[in-house]
């Protein structure tokens, strides 16, 4: 069964012992990583890895012993309760073999869980689960957490749930961190909060970010390919004290707007164009991808394309004395302000 995200974060933080199995699969190993740990835990509770609940079987175990996963699946502990037979960094070359656990699963067999890369609609491992009855597969990708998924890191922290403008600024925060700072930087307000009465803040919040977040270069091209120019600026700083290097921002901003216009000038259309990219790409960066190609159009493409290929110049032109971030960052600002024609 594919849950919807909605579905799947129920599930996740209530999940059903009498299911089969479940699959995690995406880019972001930190991201799977948290929403393992989270479903294995409310499974088997916070003293099941100690009572022995809980099997770890590495991907590379289970290739040399694949018998390892029916074994973990039909033990039994000296403990009572929900048990989980977890499978690590698995690949469609396991799904044989997890084929054979699900259908030799019986009610009081350990939940199979299993975590997984990216995978493409076609995977083999990704099917399986999608196709089983009494089984989960749920796709995470690189998306801002919800306001449901930020509520509930508030009550794992143990925080009141604050007023509506400070609920903004810990959205915004959390679309900066990565999910492990995030909830980190939660687990910090709640010890900041101890024996406080007074509801969370702007000012505590602020107390207890991390002083600077990292910003990647997809940030700043997505944000250019939207037409928003007004974000160009504190994103350009924070990659500059990052280190981020001019040309490597120039040639990525390239490589992306040519991505773009291959996308758009495909006869089929733009959606077609998206599908015959190599390597492809999948999930909500693909309709976010698709959505900028079919904005822009060819000839909006063509000049963007002519811009970045001028600055590129001007960059590794030896008579060159503008400050090169400075000269990058203007580009930019004139694509953002080229995709509101």
């Amino acid at each position: 069964m594919k849950p919807s995200a909605r579905e799947a974060n129920g599930y996740f933080a209530k999940p059903d012992a009498g299911k089969t199995g479940l699959l995690i699969y995406g880019p972001d190993a930190m991201r799977i990583a948290l929403k393992r740990q989270q479903v294995i835990a409310a499974l088997i509770g916070p003293a099941g890895e100690e009572e022995m609940r809980l099997t770890r079987i590495p991907a590379a175990d289970l290739r040399k012993d694949p018998a390892a996963l029916i074994d973990a699946m039909k033990a039994q502990s000296f403990f009572p309760g929900p048990r989980v037979a977890f499978v690590e960094d698995a690949g469609d070359g396991l799904a044989k073999t997890i084929t054979s656990a699900l259908e030799d699963w019986r009610p009081g067999d350990a939940q199979v869980v299993v975590t997984a890369g990216q995978l493409n609609a076609r995977s083999a491992l990704r099917k399986l689960f999608e196709s089983h009855n009494n089984a989960f597969a749920v796709g995470i990708y690189d998306d801002p957490p919800s306001r449901a998924e930020i509520e509930a890191e508030l009550a794992r922290a143990k925080i009141t749930m604050p007023d509506r403008d400070v609920m903004d600024d810990l959205t915004a925060l959390s679309k900066d961190l990565d999910p492990g700072d995030f909830r980190q930087t939660l687990e910090k307000l709640a010890l900041y909060k101890l024996n406080d009465p007074a509801a969370l803040s702007s000012e505590d919040i602020a107390n207890c970010a991390p002083t600077s977040t990292e910003a990647g270069l997809d940030d700043v091209i997505n944000i250019v390919a939207e037409a928003r120019s007004g974000e160009i600026g504190p994103i350009m700083r924070k990659l500059q004290a990052q280190g981020v290097q001019p040309v490597a921002l120039c040639i990525a901003t390239l490589r992306h707007f040519k991505t773009l216009y291959a996308a758009a000038s495909d006869p089929g259309g733009a959606a077609q164009g998206i599908g015959k990219l190599r390597p492809p790409v999948f999930g909500p960066r693909r309709d976010r991808m698709l959505r900028q190609a079919q904005g822009w159009g060819i000839f909006n493409l063509e000049a963007a394309l002519g811009l970045l290929v001028e600055t590129d110049l001007k960059l590794r032109s030896a008579s060159q004395h503008a400050p090169a971030m400075a000269l990058v960052e203007r580009c930019l600002i004139r694509l953002a302000m080229m995709a509101r024609r």
